[in-house]
């Protein structure tokens, strides 16, 4: 029997400085990746839908279009992995970019090890979504979401959700009854070595809630335990 050869992972880099690029581009490559470059977040949207990268590694401050604003246009039809690369005076931005829907940051400057790992540990986990992504639907009370199909309906009606929002939900059903802390959500739906505030997780519960609770002021499945985390009440 002839063994399988591993796909090899492509990986979209966006930065505006060529200095940069081109470290990143021969160290992708010498570790194995397929690798394609832009300079601005318009050309990164552009290649984003017609390479179909695994990773996408983005600056957030491009010309053009700036990487939140690249992000945003690419979360629209995507749900590839994303990394910002931010300078350490962008605390405000780093947060709006990962409401949008970033995966990850890496601060400016960082090595080439801690960058490395962050690109492994991403695809890594990436390899693991796309597995549990063809697990069973689960149907509760007014909601069944469906995995294979990245779909969810509640009260029979079809409801779109953005990549970290039906990850997040997929979680509480798989652990429905049952109390799952904040640490454990970013763990699990952003990554263990996400870095990120648990405001982030606050955001996305309160999105959840006004999709699916009929009332998300007085919310009867996502229910907040106080100083523990979250449970979803069938």
């Amino acid at each position: 029997m002839v063994a399988a050869v591993p796909q090899v992972k492509k990986i979209l880099i966006v930065d505006d400085e060529s200095a940069i690029l081109q470290t990143l581009r021969f160290n992708l490559e010498r570790n194995g990746y397929a690798v394609a470059t832009a300079g601005d977040g318009r050309t990164a949207v552009a290649l984003a839908g017609s390479e179909h990268p695994d990773l996408i590694i983005m600056d957030i401050m491009l010309p053009v279009l700036d990487g939140i604003e690249a992000c945003k246009e690419i979360r629209k039809t995507s749900d590839v992995p994303i990394i910002m690369l931010t300078a350490r005076d962008q605390e405000i931005d780093k947060v709006l970019a990962l409401e949008l829907g970033a995966d990850d940051y890496v601060t400016k400057p960082f090595s080439l090890h801690e960058f490395l790992a962050r690109v492994k540990a991403r695809l890594r986990r990436q390899n693991n979504n796309d597995a549990a992504a063809r697990s069973e639907a689960i149907a509760i009370a007014d909601l069944v979401l469906d995995p294979s199909r990245q779909s969810l309906t509640v009260r029979d009606k079809a409801v779109a959700l953005a990549p970290k929002e039906f990850n997040l939900l997929h979680v509480l059903l798989e652990n429905r009854g049952r109390v799952v802390t904040r640490q454990t959500l970013l763990d699990k739906v952003w990554g263990y070595d996400f870095e990120g505030e648990h405001q982030t997780i606050s955001v996305h519960i309160r999105w959840l809630r006004e999709k699916i609770e009929i009332d998300p002021n007085n919310p009867a499945h996502i229910i907040t335990v106080r100083s523990r985390g979250y449970m979803f009440k069938e």
